[in-house]
């Protein structure tokens, strides 16, 4: 089973940037670890990646975003308002984890501020 990370971000960027309701924040974060053991108790295997970056190389990318052009259009304006929400991210990703890190379906997280690191 292969899921795309936008499917967490009901936990994420829709409750930090208030995309979603409280009821549905609420509901994701009940559900998701109900249906992760579903998929698992059907025969699939569910392995979940959290590629974890630092506040400060996260700067740095996004700095170097906007000031090279060739790297200008990966830039928006979510991209702006997510630094400023740092903090916020940080905490919903933690209470993501405190639902959805379960033993049967654990989070791996793999630290990737050096994008180019073999170990």
């Amino acid at each position: 089973m292969l899921f795309d990370r936008s499917w967490y971000n009901r936990a994420g960027v829709e409750k930090v940037m208030g995309f979603c309701s409280d009821e549905q924040y609420q509901e994701f974060l009940r559900s998701c670890p109900e249906f992760e053991r579903m998929l698992v108790r059907s025969g699939i295997v569910l392995l979940k990646y959290w590629f974890s970056v630092s506040d400060e190389e996260q700067e740095k990318r996004f700095l170097e975003r906007v000031n090279t052009p060739i790297k200008r259009w990966k830039f928006s304006p979510m991209d702006l308002e997510s630094r400023n929400r740092w903090a916020e991210y940080s905490q919903a990703k933690d209470t993501m984890f405190s639902y959805t890190d379960t033993k049967l379906c654990p989070w791996w997280v793999v630290p990737s501020d050096d994008k180019n690191a073999r170990d």
